[in-house]
């Protein structure tokens, strides 16, 4: 009987975990860096424990503190969650040698399936239908293929290619994401299926010899070979589904499978369906499982680690539809890098439970207001879930709450999201692995170009009550009131697409007696209806749409009916600052320098490879903007910069030799 568990993990997980251990009396001991000191999962853990260091792999990497902060607490178990450690052999081994409960399957079965090459091969010999492969680039022929992490998910060291002149440099590539993320630098080559999709079963099997799958999920929404987008069921044909879930039970039964699993496939559109691989976890999309079956797997992973046999014998009835959305930290104007900064408010409508399975919206986030989100960690903020007794209207609840949720301090896929789930072709089913290149149009923010002006005067409306609210004298005049009008107050702003300026003044009963813009689209008719640091309510050619406003010093965050928007307010008389050099590039992140590809004086193409920076386990390239010369080269490989640091800087050629 497991009396205390650590959970050797962080954020969201660790307190989903943390969750499901308080509803069955096990005592809780959380691990974290000196970054996550203040997080939630710390706060709500019974104990925890310090790892000295703030990357993952001076912290959450380290068995040898893992098994010392176990001894140190008394814990007698250990759960991995996901990432990190959850899918590592050399862990599980070292938990069970040391006398400890592992929550997960046997180092046996983790290492068969960790090195998917071998695991092919393995599941192959037990009938679950396989993907052409190669392990040779000199051996393809036949493209588009994909190159893969032989040990790892996460769309981490995945590329795809369409021809032979570009997988030498794709391999290269993939290798050291690979190295870089999990450790290990393998990669293999795959068909690439077009238009497939991503169906996954889950598994779970217990000690006993029984193996189940409790259903599948579709997966198939993904952007850079990672899911952003989760539901369940999938809507497959009865037989199909019976097929899918036989072979991920054959799976299973192959490596004598303990815990909490799934057996990820690639459906083609001819109908047949081919081995992924298989992540010998839980998952991060395991909430719409519990959605539609009312299972805590959580649950299920406690009691078949102590030695229970499970609770059910058969695949559970499904009801309903669950969608879930991955909300990430990235800013869309950078290509969705991660992004980081300060959470200043974190706010979800609607959501009726968190952390267990639930019939309504479900929050499960390892952030709350004022959280730090760091370059050091993965950028998910949240999972949303949503639950309905159709598809159609847990798309509609999950869309809504998020377009109206409150995410202010740090940039999010928030728009991405709700574009997704709002389009026709998801509506439609229309979904394959993909779908976001086809379909640019979901990349456009919620909020309209044209409604920008209008969100910065009721920005400006708030600031100037915020203003007068603090003011120590003649608090009660409408803002900028002169006995005679002159000019009318002028607020600036940086937004979403660069300045905006609105010019507006009020009578001596505070209503707007003129607004203007420097937007060029023409300024519709406005009349202020009320106007409180908080809330601003503007009357639009006859239709009211309220703004909530939340002020944190310059920044200036609105949420409207149309869309969110954060802007800075600017300065009447900003100090003069710095000019950088033309062609300088900037760091879009903070990040480590990983290569630097260049020297001073080099003679560069536009789109070259200049250095690759790495942050949030992924790479990110810099490239040369125009044909030119590197004239400086401020950083170092293995050097650490912060967003804005210049990267390099590249003169065009006829000015460098001037």
């Amino acid at each position: 009987m497991i009396t205390r568990l650590l959970v050797a993990n962080r954020g969201e997980i660790a307190r989903r975990i943390i969750a499901t251990c308080r509803v069955l009396g096990v005592e809780t001991v959380a691990v974290h860096s000196d970054a996550d000191a203040d997080a939630p999962f710390v706060a709500e853990a019974d104990r925890a424990v310090r790892l000295p260091g703030n990357t993952p792999a001076e912290t959450y990497l380290r068995i040898d503190l893992i098994l010392a902060a176990a001894r140190r607490s008394g814990a007698d178990a250990v759960h991995p969650g996901y990432g990190f450690l959850a899918e590592n052999a050399d862990v599980a081994a070292a938990v069970t040698d040391a006398g400890l409960t592992w929550i997960g399957p046997s180092a046996k079965a983790i290492a068969a399936m960790g090195d998917k090459l071998a695991a092919k091969a393995l599941l192959a010999e037990a009938g679950v239908p396989m993907l052409p492969t190669w392990t040779d680039p000199g051996q393809v022929t036949d493209f588009p293929v994909l190159v893969k992490a032989s040990a790892g998910g996460g769309g981490r060291g995945m590329r795809i290619v369409r021809d032979a002149d570009g997988l030498a440099e794709a391999v290269a590539s993939a290798g050291r994401e690979a190295a870089s993320a999990f450790g290990d630098g393998t990669v293999f080559i795959e068909r690439y299926v077009e238009r497939g999709r991503h169906v996954e079963v889950q598994i779970v099997g217990d000690r006993h010899g029984s193996v189940l799958a409790l259903g599948e999920r579709d997966c198939s929404i993904q952007r850079r070979h990672q899911k952003i987008v989760e539901e369940a069921p999938a809507v497959l044909a009865p037989e199909l589904r019976e097929r899918l879930h036989a072979a991920a039970v054959a799976a299973g039964r192959a490596v004598d499978y303990v815990g909490a699993g799934t057996v990820e496939f690639l459906l083609a559109p001819d109908g047949d369906f081919h081995f992924l691989e298989m992540n010998t976890r839980l998952q991060v999309e395991h909430p719409v499982t519990e959605a539609v079956t009312g299972l805590d797997l959580v649950r299920l992973q406690l009691l078949v680690a102590e030695g229970e046999p499970l609770p059910l014998t058969v695949t559970p009835p499904v009801e309903g539809h669950a969608i879930e959305v991955r909300l990430c930290a990235e800013d869309p104007a950078q290509d969705f890098l991660p992004a980081t900064g300060t959470l200043h408010r974190f706010a979800v409508p609607g959501v009726v439970g968190e952390f267990a399975p639930t019939r309504g919206l479900r929050l499960d986030s390892g952030v709350r207001d004022g959280s730090a989100v760091q370059v050091h960690y993965d950028s998910m903020l949240a999972k949303l879930v949503a639950w309905a007794p159709t598809r159609a209207e847990a798309a509609r609840t999950l869309a809504t709450a998020l377009a109206r949720a409150e995410l202010h301090g740090v940039t999010t896929n928030r728009d991405l999201l709700v574009r997704v789930l709002r389009s026709r072709e998801f509506g439609a089913l229309e979904v394959d692995t993909g779908f976001l290149e086809r379909h640019p149009e979901v990349f456009a923010p919620l909020l309209p170009p044209d409604e920008v002006p209008l969100v910065a005067l009721a920005a400006a409306l708030a600031s100037a009550a915020a203003r007068r609210a603090a003011a120590p004298v003649l608090a009660g005049l409408p803002s900028g009131w002169r006995n005679v009008p002159a000019f009318p107050q002028v607020a600036q702003f940086t937004g979403p697409d660069g300045e905006v300026e609105v010019r507006y003044r009020l009578d001596r009963d505070g209503a707007l007696a003129e607004w203007s813009t420097s937007s060029e689209a023409a300024a519709p008719a406005v009349t202020l209806v009320e106007a409180s640091p908080e809330r601003v309510v503007l009357d639009v050619d006859g239709v009211r749409r309220a703004y909530r406003v939340h002020l944190v010093g310059a920044a200036v965050f609105v949420d409207g009916p149309d869309g969110a928007a954060s802007l800075t307010e600017l300065p009447r008389f900003p100090a003069p600052g710095a000019e950088l050099a033309a062609g300088s590039l900037l760091a879009p992140l903070p990040g480590a320098v990983a290569r630097v590809h260049v020297e001073v004086g080099r003679r560069v193409a536009a789109g070259d490879l200049l250095l690759t920076l790495e942050a949030m386990k992924l790479e990110h390239p810099v490239l040369a903007p125009t044909d030119g010369v590197v004239t400086e080269l401020p950083v170092a490989a293995g050097g650490q910069v912060d967003t804005g640091a210049v990267l390099a800087v590249v003169t065009p050629i006829e000015e460098a030799s001037s």
